[in-house]
């Protein structure tokens, strides 16, 4: 009975540590502040979607026992193509992760912060952040422990306690629950657009397709695990948006109307909390939040760039261990020097814009090859589900892009 039970443990808590970051932590703090619990809607249509997803992914990884960076290598015949979208994977992951990085570590750190002073260390016109190396070295140790096994329960830990700090905190709110539930049907407005796709964007996240099949095919090898690896997946992404609501929630209960990042919810669910309780349950869970994403985001850019070129995706070879070090040392640069590197970031998000639809399609076309996927390819039901999907990623891709030259 303990065997079996083991079975079901999988990288679905790694898929929820990675979109569950600071920059989700402030979107759905922002969200609930500003409009209540009216988009929550947003966020169960992303939960359903990130499920959809991410199941085909770890299904085709389970089949083929390989990654989507290497199924990208070795199933796009013409040149063109295979070097065009290898190209863009490898910007939009490994440039992006590596910016977005930045932020993983900055999170991280903020929450800490609240608990522990570490004043910046000056040398000339630079401040170095002592909190920013320690969050980068945690998460280095723990990448460099050359054990899957071990960052999965770590991570897993961690998920579980961010998501017990963050649920308890809007349970203490007391929500009206009249208001909860009127907050799951769809409405649209002018107003709420940009916050309804910044929401939905922030749970459907490319890289976490890469980084789920890789890491499945290194858990299961046989496709009679079919079922262990559906029920990780599905209350892992379960759990996370759970955290997202629960963050909109307790957001929407606190008094700071002038949030500009998480660590202000605290302050203002000071007088519904008390301070010391707002202090421990909001800056731990930014903390989990931070780290979790800033071991999440190099690994799953390693599996990528290791996959494009077919390289071992052994966390102890050298191409896997490089690559963590790549783009963990770019992010903890930008993090710790103050660099604000808007045009990675921008550039990050205009090749995620054209990624998500891309990729999407390409999971979807994929899951439905026979040559392949033999009996587990996608059914009639599925491919319908799909395609509404696909229409979802499209529409938040050209929004990204559109968001990215200002135009809206």
């Amino acid at each position: 009975m303990k065997s079996e039970w083991k079975k079901y443990l999988g990288p679905g808590p790694l898929v929820a540590a990675a979109f569950i970051g600071p920059g989700t932590v402030t979107v759905c703090t922002l969200a609930g502040v500003q409009f209540g619990y009216e988009l929550l809607w947003a966020l169960a249509l992303s939960v359903i979607t990130t499920i959809v997803l991410q199941e085909m992914a770890a299904r085709i990884g389970l089949v083929s026992q390989r990654g989507l960076a290497a199924n990208i290598s070795s199933t796009i015949k013409k040149v063109v193509w295979r070097y065009f979208s290898i190209g863009l994977v490898l910007l939009a992951i490994v440039i992006g992760n590596a910016a977005y990085e930045a932020g993983n570590i900055g999170g991280g750190a903020l929450g800490a912060a609240m608990w522990i002073d570490f004043p910046p260390i000056s040398l000339g016109k630079l401040e170095l952040q002592p909190l920013n190396f320690l969050i980068g070295l945690l998460a280095l140790l723990l990448l460099f422990s050359g054990s899957y096994a071990v960052i999965t329960k770590v991570l897993t830990a961690l998920v579980i306690f961010m998501s017990l700090a963050f649920i308890s905190s809007a349970l203490m709110v007391q929500p009206s629950w009249r208001l909860l539930f009127e907050g799951f049907v769809p409405s649209v407005r002018s107003e709420t657009i940009i916050t309804t796709v910044a929401l939905i964007g922030t749970t459907v996240v490319p890289y976490n397709l890469f980084l789920h099949s890789g890491l499945v095919a290194k858990r299961w090898q046989d496709v009679s695990d079919l079922r262990y690896v559906r029920t990780d997946t599905i209350i892992s992404v379960v759990l996370g948006g759970l955290v997202s609501m629960a963050i909109v929630i307790t957001a929407h209960a606190g008094a700071a109307y002038e949030v500009q990042s998480a660590a202000d919810l605290a302050k203002g669910l000071e007088p519904l909390l008390g301070g010391i309780w707002a202090k421990y349950f909001i800056s731990f869970g930014l903390f989990a939040a931070g780290i979790t994403s800033a071991i999440t985001a190099p690994l799953a850019g390693a599996l990528v760039i290791s996959g494009c070129f077919a390289w071992s995706t052994d966390i102890k070879s050298w191409p896997m261990r490089g690559s963590i070090l790549l783009i963990l040392g770019l992010g903890l640069v930008f993090a710790s020097l103050g660099i604000k590197p808007v045009q990675l970031i921008t550039m990050a998000q205009l090749a995620n814009g054209i990624l998500l639809p891309l990729l999407s399609a390409y999971v979807i076309w994929l899951a439905n090859q026979k040559g392949l996927m033999g009996n587990y390819v996608n059914s009639s039901k599925l491919n319908l589900i799909s395609m509404l999907i696909w229409l979802i990623t499209l529409a938040l891709g050209l929004l990204s892009i559109l968001k990215v030259f200002q135009w809206v």
